[in-house]
């Protein structure tokens, strides 16, 4: 699978995407609203490992988030489906993105999220996808409201307070136009 922007390429990760998942993952700036930072490469393998496994049952997980111009993996982005449930939800689509810091406003988890969600609504078909973010991650809740997702509450997620933001299809615009 592989999905082109003007600026990205969005593919499966790959075992060699460890190296700058480990660089992004180890960040404690990156991980503010998530978890703890990694300290291992191998928990970063793991978690890749975690995601190619995804595509495998799934049929879908996060891609690699890759810059044309410098032909570096910057991040993720894209579709999981959740298998466990999040907030009451289970069998349902969520976007998500994480990316290294220096690559952070240039536009780019709008340009990823905005191709993801194009992949989810006319490739899969889906009626409704989901989203989530820590209470306190302002980055995020711009993204999400700008792409047209709605804040539909807050829910506890491991003892951390998340808003939780729905978009139907027939509400989402193609996401053309950017900041």
């Amino acid at each position: 699978m592989k999905i082109e922007t003007k600026r990205l390429i969005l593919r499966k990760l790959e075992d060699t995407d460890v190296e700058r998942m480990f660089l992004m993952d180890s960040d404690p700036e990156v991980m503010k609203y998530l978890e703890t930072p990694v300290t291992a490469v191998e928990e970063s393998r793991n978690g890749l490992r975690m995601i190619q496994k995804q595509y495998e049952e799934n049929g879908v997980g996060r891609l690699a988030v890759v810059e044309k111009e410098s032909g570096l993996m910057i991040g993720w982005c894209g579709l999981k489906l959740l298998k466990t449930p999040i907030n009451g939800h289970v069998e349902t689509l969520d976007l998500g993105y994480r990316f290294i810091p220096e690559f952070w406003g240039k536009g780019y988890a709008w340009e990823a999220a905005v191709a993801s969600l194009e992949y989810g609504f006319k490739e899969l078909n889906a009626e409704t996808i989901y989203a989530y973010a820590d209470c306190g991650n302002k980055g995020s809740h711009h993204i999400l409201t700008k792409l047209g997702f709605e804040n539909t509450g807050k829910f506890e997620d491991d003892g951390v307070m998340c808003f939780w933001y729905t978009l139907k299809r027939e509400k989402y615009n193609t996401g053309n136009d950017k900041d």
